[in-house]
C-alpha cells in the first residue's frame, strides 16, 4: 500500500467503522416529540380540525341564531319602545337583563348569554368534548394519530385545548351576534349597571367582552368532564349522549332545594355569577368561587381522563 493510500485510509477509517455517535440533544428525526414545534403542530392541527368540521359550523349557527330570535321577540312584543320595568337579573320574567334590552341594545349580549349558558352553550361543548376521543376511536383514526411520535399525553392535551378553544369561540359568537342584533333593533348608549350607576357605552362593551370571557371560563370544568367521558367508550354518539345526560342530571340536582348542601359542589351552580361583572364595582366573590370550582373539576376529571387514556388499549 502506498503512503497516499495509507493516509487516505487513516482519514476515512473513523467514518467507515459504524455510525458516528450522535451529539447530545441532537434529535434523530425532525419530528421528535420533544421538539416544541412538533407539539405546536399537533395543537394547531387539532384546533383547526375541530373548528372546520361541519358539525361545528352547525352548532355555531344555532348559537348565533338564539340572540336573533330573542331580539326579534322583544322587538315584536314591545314595538321597540322602552319597557321601563326591571333593572337587572331579578326584574321581570324571562332571561336575566331581558327587560333592559329595549332601553339599550347592549343588554341583549347579557340576555343572550344568560339564555344560552344553562342549556345551549354547555350542550354544544358536550358534543365537541364527548366526540374528542371517542369520535376518533369510532372513526378508526385514533390508532393512526398515535402512530406519529406525539405521545398520548400531548394528544390528550391538544384535544382538551381544542375543546376550550371551541368554548371561547362559541361564547363570543353568541356575544357578537347579540351585539349586532341589539344595535340594529334597539338604541344603544350609556349603560346602567345593576348597582344603579351609569357607565359609558365603551366601558359597557368592555364589560360585555369580560362577561363573555367569564362565561367561556365557566365551561372549563364541564369540558374536562366531557373529555373524561370520551375516554371511556369507543362510541362517539354514546359519549356525546352521556355527556349531555350528565349535564341535564346535574342541573336537575342543582334545582332541587332539598339538595342545597351539595349545590356549591356542582359545576353549574355558579354559572350565572357572570352578572356580577355588570356591578359597579365588580363583585368578585361569586366569580372567584366559580373559577375555583371549574379549576377543581378540570384538575380532577382532566387527571382521570389522562389516567384512563394513557392506560387504554387502542384497538381502533
Amino acid at each position: 500500500m502506498s503512503q497516499a493510500e495509507a493516509a487516505l485510509t487513516a482519514t476515512t477509517a473513523p467514518e467507515d467503522n459504524g455510525p458516528r455517535p450522535r451529539k447530545p440533544g441532537n434529535p434523530r428525526k425532525p419530528g421528535n416529540p420533544r421538539n416544541p414545534l412538533w407539539t405546536l403542530g399537533i395543537l394547531r392541527s387539532e384546533i383547526t380540525t375541530t373548528l372546520r368540521r361541519h358539525r361545528t359550523y352547525a352548532l355555531l349557527a344555532v348559537l348565533a341564531t338564539v340572540p336573533v330570535l330573542i331580539g326579534i321577540a322583544v322587538r315584536i312584543e314591545t314595538g321597540g319602545g322602552g319597557s321601563g320595568s326591571g333593572g337587572g337579573p331579578d326584574g321581570g320574567g324571562g332571561p336575566a337583563f331581558l327587560t333592559q334590552v329595549t332601553n339599550n341594545g347592549l343588554f341583549l349580549v347579557f340576555a343572550a348569554l344568560a339564555a344560552t349558558l344553562p342549556v345551549f352553550l354547555p350542550m354544544a361543548v358536550g358534543v365537541i368534548a364527548g366526540d374528542a376521543i371517542a369520535g376518533e376511536a369510532s372513526g378508526g383514526t385514533l390508532r393512526y394519530l398515535l402512530v406519529a411520535p406525539a405521545g398520548r399525553t400531548r394528544l390528550l392535551l391538544a384535544k382538551y385545548a381544542s375543546v376550550l378553544t371551541f368554548c371561547l369561540v362559541a361564547t363570543f359568537v353568541v356575544a357578537a351576534s347579540a351585539l349586532a342584533v341589539g344595535a340594529l333593533l334597539f338604541p344603544v348608549g350609556e349603560v346602567t349597571t345593576i348597582s344603579g350607576t351609569r357607565i359609558s357605552f365603551g366601558e359597557g362593551l368592555v364589560r360585555a367582552a369580560l362577561t363573555a370571557a367569564v362565561v367561556a371560563a365557566s365551561l372549563v370544568g364541564f369540558a374536562a368532564l366531557g373529555l373524561f367521558v370520551s375516554t371511556l367508550t369507543d362510541s362517539g354518539i354514546g359519549a356525546m349522549a352521556a355527556t349531555v345526560g350528565l349535564l341535564i342530571t346535574v342541573q336537575i340536582l342543582d334545582s332541587i332545594p332539598q339538595l342545597s348542601g351539595i349545590h356549591p359542589y356542582l359545576f353549574p351552580h355558579y354559572w350565572m355569577s357572570f352578572a356580577d361583572v355588570l356591578r359597579e364595582p365588580v363583585h368578585w366573590e361569586e366569580l372567584s368561587k366559580n373559577f375555583q370550582l371549574q379549576g377543581l373539576y378540570a384538575a380532577v376529571f382532566g387527571s382521570a381522563a389522562w389516567a384512563r387514556f394513557t392506560s387504554k388499549d387502542i384497538t381502533a
